[in-house]
């Protein structure tokens, strides 16, 4: 029934989990090891998209953050993760972000860590989840803006509209 609901609803990502979650999530420990290490390695810091707070690679002071909460995504790929501040994480939960003020930020901080990970090692695995918002990439390599907003836009609309709150201004 979930496969068949899937496929009748395709912006509602992973149907199946949202029906039966499992007790425990993934860790993070690949993404920021295999990825995010590369990035935080070249710039040295990361500012945080919410707090504007320099972040360095230690994992007392960041954390590794859904844009669109993993509570409704439920996964963990490449494109919807960035390093925040963990202070912040904490109160941020599964809030949503407003994107008028953060999706300008989230997107120069992806398209930046997408071609500094490229350049270093453009076999980097976590490289191909971007593929499901950008399927010619590797032909066009073409980062587009609106296609990557037309692609975050409906789910924070969808998981507001399931009732998920949107963070305080």
């Amino acid at each position: 029934m979930s496969l068949f609901l899937q496929k009748k609803n395709l912006n509602v990502p992973n149907i199946s989990n949202k029906i039966s979650k499992s007790v425990s999530r993934n860790s993070l420990f690949k993404q920021t090891n295999e990825y995010w290490k590369l990035v935080f390695n070249e710039l040295g810091t990361i500012e945080c998209i919410f707090t504007n707070n320099r972040l360095v690679f230690d994992e007392k002071k960041y954390a590794l953050d859904h844009f669109v909460p993993h509570a409704f995504v439920s996964h963990d790929l490449i494109w919807n993760l960035i390093p925040i501040d963990k202070t912040f994480n904490s109160s941020k939960r599964d809030k949503l972000p407003l994107l008028n003020k953060y999706f300008d930020k989230f997107y120069n901080l992806q398209k930046t860590a997408f071609e500094i990970v490229k350049n270093h090692n453009s076999k980097n695995k976590y490289l191909e989840e971007y593929l499901t918002i950008f399927p010619d990439l590797e032909v066009n390599s073409e980062f587009d803006y609106l296609r990557y907003k037309e692609t975050i836009q409906p789910l924070i609309t969808i998981a507001s509209n399931n009732g998920f709150s949107y963070m305080k201004d």
